[in-house]
């Protein structure tokens, strides 16, 4: 970080808070969850045992809704060193790209590749916008996810998705 810049966020408090990871991932998840709140306001929601369109929906924005909370005091609490950093040129929205990929890959693959193809994609393609990702860590999540999305979906709901490649 230049002089510059903290001198910019020493001038202005808001601005250097707003400069911290946790504190606009916290606050994009709230806007994303009131917002989401907002257009299913008129959904009906039902009971537990008969749900109307709108309670699953809603139930997983109230719990974003929560998680972004958690975030922005988590981030409101963290130290300076915790603001993103300023890379020049084009390497700045290489996270940004990887994720867009990942999730691209994903909606491309299910249908023919299955479930654990697609998700290996996934976590694959968006492991590659953190630069300290161990491959370890990534496996890991890859057969965790793979076995929770079979567990839920598959065997949970039973939906019809392909656990493997369809040819």
């Amino acid at each position: 970080m230049s002089s510059q810049d903290g001198n910019a966020a020493t001038a202005s408090p808001l601005l250097g808070l707003l400069r911290r990871k946790n504190v606009l991932a916290g606050l994009f998840f709230i806007g994303v969850a009131v917002f989401g709140l907002w257009l299913s306001r008129n959904y009906s929601i039902g009971t537990a045992t008969r749900m109307g369109t709108g309670y699953v929906p809603r139930l997983l924005l109230w719990l974003l809704l929560v998680l972004g909370g958690g975030v922005l005091v988590q981030g409101l609490r963290a130290a300076r060193e915790d603001m993103f950093p300023q890379p020049g040129g084009i390497l700045r929205f290489w996270p940004l790209v990887a994720v867009t990929l990942a999730m691209v890959a994903f909606g491309l693959a299910l249908e023919r590749l299955g479930l654990v193809i697609a998700v290996a994609l996934l976590l694959g393609i968006g492991s590659l916008a953190e630069r300290n990702l161990r491959l370890w860590e990534t496996v890991a999540a890859t057969v965790l996810l793979i076995l929770l999305s079979w567990l839920i979906f598959i065997l949970g709901l039973g939906l019809a998705i392909p656990l493997w490649p369809v040819w």
